[in-house]
């Protein structure tokens, strides 16, 4: 079986859970940048992996995969001992409704095509997308930080393991310091993600700008 590789950008957050989940199965990969700067996402060479012109895509098992939380779920269903879903339905359902909460009602909002059409509307572009980055993720990091307030929060999101809701929680905390976004508002928040940080899994895959093609 070829090896798996990841077509990805260094500051997607989307890249980054998938990153984190690769990291935490120990399944080694080859990363192989998608420059959304430059438009490569949208390119069709890309495209051929990706109808949507998103990053990730993950090669792997013989199929190209899209989707970070699909892919997430589906290395935690194909890889013996992963335990980025719970077993029981209940909580499941929660780490799911944690994940969804951040990819889905943060993320999608404040990604490059939205912002940039945004930025298009304003005479100041550089100002209202401050602004709009700001009251999204405020609004729905507070969100995140009231379901967190429950017993089954543990030293991660959901119990004493990381998750797939903690694989969606650390990259939309990068993204949130990109924009000056005050983070000791949520105390639950942000003591997951420093246990997070301190696992190599976490740290290792992390945006870094020299991964980006020159």
């Amino acid at each position: 079986m070829s090896e798996p590789i990841l077509f990805d950008y260094w500051r997607s957050s989307a890249s980054y859970r998938v990153r984190i989940a690769l990291n935490l199965l120990a399944i080694p990969y080859r990363s192989v940048p998608i420059d959304l700067l430059a438009g490569a996402h949208k390119q069709a060479e890309h495209l051929a992996r990706n109808p949507q012109g998103l990053v990730p895509a993950l090669s792997i098992d013989g199929q190209m995969l899209t989707q970070s939380l699909a892919i997430i779920e589906y290395l935690s269903e194909t890889r013996p001992g992963a335990s980025l879903l719970p077993s029981d339905p209940v909580a499941r359902q929660r780490v799911r409704a944690l994940s969804y909460a951040i990819a889905m009602d943060i993320h999608p909002v404040c990604n490059l095509g939205v912002v940039s059409h945004v930025m298009q509307q304003s005479q100041d572009p550089d100002t209202v997308r401050s602004a709009w980055m700001g009251k999204f993720t405020s609004e729905g990091l507070a969100a995140v930080e009231r379901m967190l307030d429950s017993p089954e929060t543990g030293e991660f999101c959901h119990g004493n393991k990381p998750t797939m809701a903690d694989l969606c929680l650390v990259p939309q905390l990068y993204n949130a310091r990109r924009w000056n976004i005050d983070l000791g508002v949520y105390p639950r928040i942000t003591a997951i993600e420093t246990r997070c940080l301190e696992l190599d899994a976490f740290s290792a895959a992390a945006p870094r700008q020299e991964a980006a093609p020159a």
